[in-house]
């Protein structure tokens, strides 16, 4: 969770970045958009990702990143700035249609001077970046991955998972390196006044329903919040981390969310530099959206989390699993249940939702919800912006070898990763062998009527309740 940055600070900081291009226009006047006026979406930095699944293995796909449509600058033109330091441009847009027939979106932004690159299936972004006098200037990216058609890649990971390398080893106590799922429109927003839409990253929408000067692309003429639901991935720094579902309604969400944050549950040593989970260097996050059926159809039974590091799976913090259910969920969320908590988020994930990364910092609250106190070792002040400016101007988060698919298939490593085992079931009388699971299969759980042996060496380990795996 991040009021902090998706609301207030969001629309504060997108604007600097306006203002700032405003300034030193680029010269490439051809490339710029009419609000009103489609031309095909423009190269933005390419980024390799996989698709897998248990038959075939995983398949290499040649997408792209696309940034924050707020970084793009708009303008008139007569090249004068459609926003101002209060909002929008009152007599550039006075409403939506005067608006768009006015404004133009720079289609070019530079990637690099805004803390961003790309090679191969690497993704590296930066919190600053350093100008000529050796200052730094804020940059804080925020991105969405693009499909090839000029609108956004939609995940559908419903009994899926999602697994993608991290390096957070630069980045200290009050930073977030953030890899998150929102249900945004699929083109963004593309409409008669918004005809870039998604490749140009147009349509951001999350849980703390952020109010912006643009709605989906188009003047937000009634200062509304915008609403999705949200999958918090991973949300992390060096020292803390935590990953957290926040459904919503048709009118708000459940903006606290129930999250799942190892030293919050008291494994203080788990996660850190030299810890279990050794955050200076790079590790694997892999998170699974179990359904109660253990198909891509059912109901969102459990979300959960296995980490690989130096080739093996990494045992979870709690002995009985790093796992997220309803009943969990509601239990420490008192706002998940009215929102329908974890099944809300199951029709999310199959529906589609958009996957964007970010980094920031937190001015108001120095990011003490997620690493300070009860949530991790940070003291209440270390994560000032200013102090990280200061002292760490070049940290910087990489995302790499992203790779989303059918339940086992996007990773390997050796050993289970859990200590719990299920009960040997008792032989029956029966001339045939009782049938067996192959590797990574469901092997038992809550409703589960098929083979319940794995294939040797496998064995079946409890992942929860509702799935047992074989592993």
């Amino acid at each position: 969770m991040a009021p902090s940055f998706r609301s207030v600070l969001a629309t504060a900081v997108l604007a600097s970045c306006q203002f700032a291009n405003a300034q030193n226009p680029d010269d490439q006047a051809d490339r710029k958009l009419p609000l009103f006026n489609h031309r095909p979406h423009l190269e933005e930095p390419a980024l390799t990702v996989f698709t897998c699944t248990t038959a075939g293995g995983c398949v290499e796909k040649e997408r792209s990143v696309v940034i924050d449509w707020n970084y793009h600058w708009i303008h008139s033109q007569d090249w004068l700035s459609c926003t101002t330091d209060s909002g929008v441009n009152a007599t550039l847009c006075p409403d939506q249609a005067t608006c768009a027939s006015n404004c133009f979106i720079q289609g070019d932004s530079n990637y690099t001077n805004n803390g961003v690159t790309t090679s191969g299936d690497t993704l590296t972004m930066y919190q600053y970046t350093i100008n000529e006098d050796g200052e730094a200037q804020n940059a804080s990216p925020r991105l969405y991955l693009l499909g090839d058609d000029g609108d956004y890649e939609m995940l559908q990971l419903l009994g899926q998972e999602l697994t993608f390398t991290v390096d957070l080893s630069t980045l200290p106590c009050g930073e977030n390196g953030a890899l998150y799922l929102g249900e945004m429109d699929k083109t963004g927003g593309r409409s008669e006044y918004n005809t870039g839409g998604a490749s140009f990253g147009s349509g951001y929408c999350d849980a703390q329903c952020p109010v912006q000067n643009w709605k989906n692309g188009t003047l937000n003429t009634d200062g509304s919040g915008y609403c999705c639901n949200e999958m918090d991935i991973l949300e992390a720094n060096s020292r803390a981390h935590s990953f957290t579902p926040h459904p919503c309604s048709d009118t708000d969400c459940d903006r606290g969310g129930c999250g799942l944050n190892p030293y919050a549950k008291g494994y203080k040593d788990f996660y850190g530099p030299g810890g279990t989970v050794d955050t200076s260097k790079p590790f694997t996050v892999i998170t699974q959206f179990i359904t109660d059926d253990g198909t891509t159809t059912g109901t969102l039974a459990s979300i959960n989390r296995k980490y690989v590091q130096d080739g093996k799976i990494i045992a979870s913090a709690d002995p009985e699993g790093d796992f997220i259910t309803t009943e969990s969920c509601n239990a420490i969320d008192g706002s998940a249940a009215e929102f329908g908590s974890l099944p809300t988020i199951g029709k999310a994930l199959s529906r589609g939702m958009v996957l964007t990364f970010a980094i920031w910092n937190d001015a108001g609250q120095f990011m003490n919800w997620l690493d300070a106190g009860d949530n991790g070792p940070c003291s209440e002040t270390e994560g000032n912006p200013a102090l990280i400016a200061q002292n760490n101007p070049r940290t910087h988060v990489i995302f790499s070898n992203i790779r989303w698919g059918d339940i086992g298939s996007t990773f390997s490593g050796s050993g289970s990763g859990n200590t719990t085992t299920p009960p040997t079931s008792t032989p029956t009388s029966t001339s045939s062998p009782a049938p067996t699971q192959s590797q990574w299969g469901q092997c038992g759980g809550i409703g589960w009527s098929g083979p319940k042996a794995c294939a040797s060496p496998y064995e079946c380990t409890i992942v929860n309740d509702y799935y047992y795996q074989c592993l």
